[in-house]
């Protein structure tokens, strides 16, 4: 008679079998490529961004019209408000008492900003349309967003030469003030790069050939400068040219960078303002963008 308790003969005296692991889901065992995978494309695509940066950066000092409008012709009308105006305050207005060098530095640096996306990057990106430039990098595998990155890096990096150039020669040459918050300068600064970046893909999805880009963007830019507070001070200028200028990103950008320089804290509306013009911008000329 066959006793129950007895172990069986798999199963010696005195010793249990271990517990066999529990089986990992097949989601879980195909998460570990799909990962590995996503973050080898992340890193190519990092490298190709960098790489795309470093030779538009090159490039970019071949353009000698985008470094007339970058630094030589908004240190040259510096130099000459400087001359005039020097020591002078405004005399009504929000900014009344406010030495004008103390308006006119940072808002020449917000003019530098400005002459990158509305001249530098149209021009850039038609000229490459026209020599079909884009379309090799195309079929080479370059996404959009990688050569739109590359064109915003290069365009920080020239507009953060140019605000240096600006700044240094307004405080040691007129006796401007240094920036009293440059955190909330940087803040302003970084957003009005993205903002006007976006306006500079807009224009050259727009613009049929690199001649009409560089008409439109330089109009577009002459107009701002002489309604937004960079030419004559806001504190005369007639109420339909200042409701003008409000209506335009470069004015929100000259206060958004006058406010922290000058000790008046981080003025989160018109960064807010122009944030929302870079956003709503990149969204259309993501989808009106042009390889050819």
């Amino acid at each position: 008679m066959n006793d129950a308790s007895a172990p069986s003969p798999e199963q010696p005296r005195g010793r249990s079998r271990p517990a066999a692991p529990p089986s990992r889901p097949a989601e879980v065992v195909a998460a570990g490529p799909v990962a590995a995978g996503r973050g080898r494309w992340a890193l190519a695509s990092l490298r190709v961004l960098l790489r795309m940066t470093w030779v538009e950066a090159k490039l970019l000092t071949r353009e000698p019209v985008t470094l007339v409008f970058s630094f030589a012709f908004p240190v040259l009308v510096l130099v000459l408000l400087g001359g005039i105006f020097g020591g002078q305050r405004m005399d009504g207005g929000d900014y009344a008492g406010l030495k004008m060098m103390d308006w006119y530095v940072p808002g020449y640096i917000a003019l530098v900003v400005a002459a990158i996306g509305t001249v530098s990057i149209p021009v850039h990106l038609s000229t490459y349309r026209e020599r079909g430039v884009l379309r090799r990098f195309r079929a080479s595998g370059v996404s959009e967003w990688v050569l739109l990155g590359s064109q915003f890096l290069v365009g920080l990096g020239t507009c953060l030469v140019g605000g240096l150039v600006i700044g240094a020669l307004g405080v040691f040459a007129y006796g401007a003030v240094a920036p009293v918050n440059p955190a909330g300068v940087a803040l302003g600064f970084v957003v009005a790069v993205f903002a006007f970046s976006a306006i500079g893909v807009l224009i050259a999805s727009l613009a049929p050939t690199a001649r009409a880009a560089q008409g439109v963007g330089l109009l577009i830019w002459f107009i701002m400068m002489f309604v937004s507070g960079t030419s004559a001070p806001p504190d005369i200028l007639p109420d339909w040219m200042l409701a003008l200028g409000k209506s335009l990103p470069l004015y929100h950008t000259v206060v958004a960078l006058v406010d922290p320089w000058n000790g008046f804290g981080v003025n989160l509306l018109r960064i807010v303002i122009v944030g929302g013009i870079g956003v709503a911008t990149t969204l259309m000329a993501a989808s009106l963008f042009r390889w050819e």
